[in-house]
C-alpha cells in the first residue's frame, strides 16, 4: 500500500512537472496579452486539479494495466505451443490466425471506447443537425482501426517492410479522397488522427513490441512499431469509402425512382 502510493506520488509530481509549461503559458496570455482576469476562476482551478490527477492516475494506469495485458496477450497468442508449432512442423503466417482475430477485436474495441473519438462523434452529430450518426462514425472508425490491426498485425509475422504498406494505405487514401464527397473528407482525415489517442495507443504499441518480440526472426525495434501508423490511416479509408458508397447508393436510388 505504502509502496503505491510513493509510486503515485512519482508519477504525480512528474505530472505536475509536465503541466506546468501549459498553465504559465495560459496564465501569461490571459494576463498579459489579453489583459483579462480569468472567467470562473474557481472552476478552473478545481479543473485543473482533476486534469492533473486524472492524468497521474490514467499514466499509472497505462503502466500496470493496459501495457502489460497487450503484452501478455500478444505473447500468449503467439506462443509456439499454443499454435502447435514445432520443429517438424514449422507452421505459416496463417498458423497466427488467433493473433490476428484478436488485434482486430482489440483494435476495435479500444476505438469505440477511445474519448477523443467520442468528443468528435458528438461534436459532428450537433454541426450536422443529426445528419451524421455519432454512433454510426464512430462504429466506421473502429472498423477501419479493427482491419488495420488484423493487417498490421500480418505484416510483424511476415516480416513485410512497414513502408510498402503505409505507402500503398496512403495511395488509397489519396484516390479515395479524390471521389469521396467533400463535405466528409475534413472529418475523415480528423478521424484518423483522434483515434489513436489515450486508449488506443497504450494498447496497440503493447501488442506490436509483444508480437514482434514473440515471433522468431522479429526485432521489436524495427518490427514491433509501425501498428499506430496503420490504426490512424485506415479509420480515413473506412470513412471515405462509406460516404462513397453512401453517395452512390443515394445517386442510384434517385435514378431508379424517375
Amino acid at each position: 500500500m505504502i509502496e503505491g502510493l510513493i509510486e503515485y506520488g512519482l508519477v504525480l509530481f512528474k505530472t505536475i512537472l509536465d503541466v506546468i509549461p501549459i498553465l504559465v503559458l495560459v496564465i501569461f496570455f490571459q494576463l498579459v496579452v489579453l489583459r483579462e482576469p480569468f472567467p470562473h476562476l474557481k472552476t478552473v482551478i478545481i479543473g485543473s486539479i482533476y486534469v492533473v490527477l486524472g492524468l497521474s492516475l490514467f499514466l499509472l494506469g497505462l503502466e500496470k494495466a493496459l501495457f502489460p495485458i497487450g503484452n501478455i496477450m500478444a505473447t500468449q497468442l503467439s506462443n509456439p505451443e499454443f499454435l502447435g508449432i514445432t520443429e517438424a512442423n514449422p507452421g505459416t503466417w496463417a498458423s497466427y490466425y488467433w493473433i490476428y482475430i484478436f488485434a482486430a477485436l482489440i483494435g476495435f474495441s479500444s476505438a469505440i471506447a477511445e474519448p477523443s473519438l467520442i468528443a468528435v462523434a458528438i461534436k459532428a452529430g450537433e454541426v450536422s443537425g443529426g445528419t451524421i450518426s455519432s454512433w454510426g462514425l464512430r462504429l466506421t472508425v473502429a472498423l477501419g482501426v479493427s482491419m488495420a490491426m488484423a493487417l498490421g498485425t500480418f505484416r510483424i509475422v511476415t516480416g513485410g517492410s512497414l513502408v510498402y504498406y503505409v505507402l500503398g494505405v496512403y495511395i488509397v487514401i489519396l484516390i479515395l479522397t479524390f471521389f469521396a464527397p467533400r463535405k466528409i473528407i475534413p472529418l475523415a482525415y480528423d478521424s484518423g488522427g483522434v483515434t489513436t489517442s489515450t486508449v488506443t495507443v497504450p494498447i496497440v504499441a503493447a501488442i506490436g513490441l509483444g508480437l514482434a518480440t514473440s515471433v522468431p526472426g522479429r526485432n521489436p525495434a524495427i518490427d514491433g512499431f509501425g501498428l499506430i501508423a496503420l490504426a490512424c490511416a485506415f479509420p480515413i479509408i473506412s470513412l471515405l469509402s462509406f460516404a462513397l458508397f453512401s453517395e452512390m447508393k443515394m445517386k442510384m436510388s434517385k435514378y431508379k425512382n424517375r
